[in-house]
């Protein structure tokens, strides 16, 4: 099959406009890793892009501002831009609505956080034929691949074969996907498993995420069977044969290596340093997300204070919190929780020249964030549930002297691959995680130096652009002998549970 363009599709569109101080739109390219890993490929493709482009923007435009906008943006990106207009309630049903108030926390298995309104999804599939429209107008049967990316998209492809378009299409779930009893609690559990099954080829970050899928589809779709075990298999419904896939995401190691190396951020890392100085530094960089474990991981900060003095005085937690959601109650609410917390934990531990916690609540620049991940020691990672998490990844990548310790929760996605490398642990385990930061704190040099350099390769050999091949390969090519065998992670006990099982 020859395809000569790439088509990606996801809820946000790959640029950010904002109005100047003049009041005139600026616009600039989007700085996700999706977008640093797609942008080269649709260039080189002569590729586009569809997605919203942001808050009722569109209504603030007339055709010809906005024709001259994304005009400006396609010069800016190297490829053409096509946005999809929203309505404020399509916003709130579909994006806050079924998207996350029922698949975000549902696939991250806290169903108890859920709102199954019926209303969400009669918008979500509203909006799903919206973009399924933008697609149709502006790709080709024959010429043209089309990517559909993350959990707010899930039914283009059957919004697609609905309105008689036929695409060459793929689709990569960004988060976990749940067991088969996590998944049934969705109303529309049929549904969105059918209209997953209408892309040529389903893609996952982890072995776990396509065990669950497949696990769905044999109980929940009759005379369907899996053939393969590879990177890549075959699942075979009663009406069609789709590709499912393992494809771990991952970030640029070589932009994140290069830019930590920068006289830049080497000045800011020893300032932070030396405002902090004769201790250890903790990092905790994580959006504002009940997902995140941020209360959990606090109340084993405070556990490792309390049992291990020698802790005192000489670690501190840098905690930064990304406002994410702030009109949301639910998010307000946890805001308010972590910072009493940290209020409570620098109150009763703090001492004269120490206090425990630096908290900070705000987006941090590419050269604070990398400034930080160099001069910090151990970085603590322990969400509760993760797709892969990046931030272990680029923690990594920015350890240049190979000097860091990773602290890394077991339901990221990333501990598949830096099992080897991090200190695992369970976050829901308050004593557990405390005993890793105290093992951090204590690990040599040596020790230091060489689960780093393990994790390092391992990141740089399979970094985001490893990653679209990947998928592309599979997609396009279908060259299925390609892709090796994955290993599916599971928690292995610790050295120290294994030395108290053994007799005495």
């Amino acid at each position: 099959m020859e395809t000569t363009r790439l088509a990606v599709v996801s809820n946000r569109l790959a640029i950010v406009v904002e109005k100047g101080s003049a009041g005139e739109w600026l616009i600039k390219s989007g700085s996700g890793g999706l977008v640093t890993a797609l942008g080269p490929v649709l260039r080189d493709r002569g590729g586009l892009w569809i997605g919203w482009l942001g808050s009722n923007l569109l209504e603030s435009l007339d055709d010809q501002a906005l024709e001259t906008l994304l005009a400006e943006g396609s010069r800016e990106t190297g490829y053409s831009l096509k946005p999809v207009e929203l309505t404020e309630e399509e916003i709130q049903k579909y994006y806050f609505g079924f998207s996350n108030e029922i698949l975000w926390p549902l696939f991250h298995d806290l169903p108890s956080r859920c709102n199954f309104d019926p209303a969400y999804w009669e918008v979500y599939e509203r909006v799903n034929e919206k973009f399924a429209g933008k697609i149709a107008e502006n790709t080709g049967e024959e010429e043209d691949y089309v990517w559909v990316h993350d959990y707010q998209l899930i039914l283009v492809a059957d919004q697609l074969k609905k309105m008689g378009v036929n695409r060459h299409t793929g689709f990569f779930l960004h988060i976990p996907f749940p067991p088969l009893d996590g998944f049934i609690r969705l109303p529309w559990r049929f549904q969105i498993l059918e209209a997953m099954l209408q892309y040529d080829l389903v893609g996952f970050q982890t072995v776990r995420d396509r065990r669950n899928f497949l696990d769905c589809v044999r109980m929940l779709i009759p005379d369907s069977k899996v053939i393969g075990h590879g990177q890549v298999a075959r699942c075979l419904t009663p009406r069609r044969e789709v590709l499912v896939g393992t494809f771990p995401i991952s970030i640029d190691f070589r932009q994140f290596a290069e830019i930590a190396g920068t006289r830049e951020v080497e000045d800011l890392a020893w300032i932070i340093h030396a405002n902090l100085p004769d201790r250890q530094l903790i990092l905790g960089v994580d959006r504002l997300d009940y997902t995140k474990g941020i209360p959990h991981r606090l109340h084993a900060f405070a556990n490792a204070l309390e049992r291990y003095p020698d802790l005192r005085k000489h670690i501190t937690l840098v905690q930064v919190v990304v406002p994410s959601r702030e009109d949301v109650p639910e998010y307000d609410a946890l805001k308010r929780e972590i910072e009493r917390l940290v209020g409570e934990i620098n109150g009763r531990f703090t001492e004269v020249g120490w206090t425990p916690i630096h908290y900070i609540y705000r987006s941090l620049s590419r050269v604070e964030l990398l400034a930080y991940y160099r001069t910090c020691e151990i970085a603590l990672v322990t969400p509760l549930k993760d797709g892969m998490n990046l931030v272990a990844k680029e923690y990594c990548a920015s350890s240049i002297e190979n000097n860091g310790v990773l602290i890394l929760s077991e339901f990221a996605g990333a501990a598949a691959q830096l099992q080897n490398g991090a200190l695992l642990v369970n976050p829901y385990d308050i004593k557990g995680v405390a005993d890793a930061i105290h093992e951090a704190f204590l690990m040599d040099p040596e020790t230091r130096h060489a689960r780093m350099e393990k994790m390092r390769r391992s990141i740089q050999r399979n970094d985001i652009f490893h990653w679209v091949n990947a998928f592309l390969r599979a997609g396009i090519a279908k060259n299925l002998s390609q892709f090796p065998r994955l290993e599916l992670f599971l928690p292995k006990p610790s050295p120290k549970t294994e030395q108290q099982k053994s007799p005495q």
